[in-house]
């Protein structure tokens, strides 16, 4: 049985897709969920901590409200909160991050090494977009966030660019797609290309684990084998997260 944390009302917390910064629960409910999942995640030692700093983490939250042009977005407030928590706990040097549209997702992940309030200093924060449109409005979203350029954006297919990335990969956030046919199969293809570069403790995590479970079937059973992952199935929302780590 693979592991899991299931909010009582998680098919009930629903967001608008074209009102991405609606509040959908009062502050100190979102904190709670929030980190009774990460007390989850520490007591599996996915974690190694549960520790991340709340103002500064709305002080993220409002930049984004205000530089931002998101025409539509899955990301629920709860899974921003979480991969920002995520992302300050294990303050990885370089992260990349697959499938990231107009940068919603990329944000929420390098959030914490660039902009208002960072809580470290990363090397690399690489945001993958195979849709060249999409990756240019995301790069102009990041600039307006991170004059550093230590956040930027590749146009290109994930699995070549995680592939070639020669540097410790501390951090991999998936939400792609392949094919018609692949679809979210592809997780597995591009976890796969950067395996190599994953040291021990680095964290993977997987956008869609609910509501594409079945698209994603190869990719949760490979994830899921103790031998090569920690996993936890994040359920507080519709979409999910698969959080692993190496």
């Amino acid at each position: 049985m693979p592991h899991q944390f299931v909010a009582a009302d998680w098919e009930q917390y629903r967001i608008d897709y074209h009102n991405p910064f609606q509040a959908l629960e009062a502050p100190e409910e979102e904190i709670a969920i929030v980190d009774k999942v990460l007390a989850r995640l520490a007591e599996l030692q996915i974690i190694p901590h549960t520790r991340y700093d709340r103002a500064r983490f709305e002080t993220f939250r409002q930049a984004v409200i205000e530089r931002f042009e998101i025409p539509w977005t899955a990301i629920t407030p709860r899974m921003q909160c979480l991969l920002w928590a995520l992302n300050a706990i294990r303050q990885p040097r370089n992260m990349l991050a697959a499938g990231i549209f107009c940068g919603n997702t990329f944000i929420s992940n390098a959030g914490t090494g660039v902009g208002p309030d960072a809580v470290y200093q990363a090397d690399n924060l690489v945001g993958i977009e195979i849709k060249l449109d999409e990756a240019a409005r995301a790069e102009r979203n990041v600039r307006a966030f991170d004059e550093t350029g230590v956040a930027y954006i590749v146009a290109g297919d994930a699995v070549q660019v995680v592939g070639a990335f020669d540097k410790p990969i501390e951090l991999l956030y998936l939400d792609a797609n392949g094919t018609d046919a692949r679809s979210k199969g592809i997780y597995l293809d591009i976890l796969q290309a950067g395996l190599a570069q994953m040291p021990q403790g680095a964290l993977v995590l997987a956008h869609n684990s609910v509501n594409c479970a079945e698209k994603m079937s190869d990719y949760l059973d490979f994830v899921r084998v103790p031998q090569r992952f920690t996993s936890l199935n994040v359920i507080f929302d519709v979409e999910g997260l698969e959080v692993s780590a190496v």
